[in-house]
């Protein structure tokens, strides 16, 4: 094929209503030239990292009408655009599959091309750290404390799987995706790096495990244990096995 006719296409200006809709010559410029790329593989890192951002974008802006459909009462379309989170959440850890297709030679080499930046720089990352947990005031207010209940009356002695619980249920599955897309982050970068290097910050990526066992709504978490050991004083916490019961 000829190379260089291919990448002329590829920037070709914006004519059609659809390219000038999606400004895709914007859109297109966005990544370096071809004769500026180190390796093959940089045009995938810059790309699958620039959709990502994107993603995250489109889910901070959900976030915001989540919180307010919460603080008004408006739980089904709530639970819509938390459902619209959680698949953004499973396309980004789907996404990172795609850097697992570099040899870790080859990372190194785009490595250095990030000077000292990290993903930990992300605006789109680091402003969702600090938006989602927000959403629990709206919650609280609106269907727990303000509603005069607890979060252990709502899954346990006053359980209707209402509203309130249906929307506790979206919240703590939006945290579970993001907990996950930050480990299979980790393990992406065990892969491509290794777990005991140090990072472009000069510090030990071990570090980011911490990150990956952070928690936005730790309330709907801890109830699961205060239930389970509630629970467990009735029959104690060791039970004779089935077999002696059957003998």
């Amino acid at each position: 094929m000829d190379r260089a006719k291919v990448y002329e296409q590829l920037a070709a200006p914006a004519a059609l209503d659809y390219e000038v809709y999606l400004k895709t010559d914007s859109l297109l410029a966005c990544q370096k030239p071809w004769d500026a790329l180190c390796n093959a593989d940089e045009l995938q890192f810059q790309i699958v990292h620039q959709v990502e951002e994107l993603w995250m974008k489109l889910m901070a802006a959900t976030v915001l009408d989540i919180d307010e459909c919460i603080a008004a009462g408006r739980a089904l379309q709530a639970n819509t655009l938390l459902g619209r989170c959680h698949r953004l959440m499973r396309m980004m850890i789907a996404q990172l599959d795609l850097l697992e297709t570099m040899s870790p030679r080859e990372y190194q080499e785009i490595r250095l091309q990030l000077g000292n930046g990290s993903g930990q720089e992300s605006p789109g990352f680091r402003i969702l750290l600090r938006i989602i947990p927000e959403l629990w005031h709206s919650f609280d207010k609106a269907y727990v404390s303000g509603a005069g209940r607890t979060v252990r009356e709502i899954y346990d002695q006053g359980f209707a799987h209402d509203e309130a619980y249906v929307l506790a249920e979206a919240l703590i599955e939006l945290d579970e995706l993001f907990g996950k897309f930050r480990w299979h982050h980790i393990f992406l970068i065990h892969r491509s790096i290794g777990m005991g290097s140090a990072s472009l910050k000069g510090r030990s990526v071990d570090l980011l495990q911490a990150g990956a066992r952070h928690r936005f709504f730790p309330a709907l978490w801890d109830v699961r244990v205060e239930m389970t050991d509630d629970w467990g004083q009735d029959y104690g916490r060791v039970r004779a096995s089935i077999g002696t019961k059957a003998a």
